[in-house]
């Protein structure tokens, strides 16, 4: 049987990346608690393409 609860999987996309004009996504998939946190999550993450630490958003 599944767990009960408030915690669901999000996927983070860089924002930067999709203006700097290269091939390829970085994305990262986290958990958060839905009613501690509502509003969509923004974390600082690595991008191993643009090579450097980068603002990722949660997409839906």
């Amino acid at each position: 049987m599944a767990k009960k609860g408030n915690r669901v999987q999000v996927i983070l996309e860089c924002t930067e990346h999709k203006n700097s004009g290269k091939p390829g996504t970085s994305r990262y998939i986290t958990t958060k608690n839905k009613k501690n946190n509502p509003e969509r999550l923004e974390l600082k993450k690595f991008n191993p393409i643009l090579k450097k630490v980068t603002v990722h958003k949660e997409i839906k």
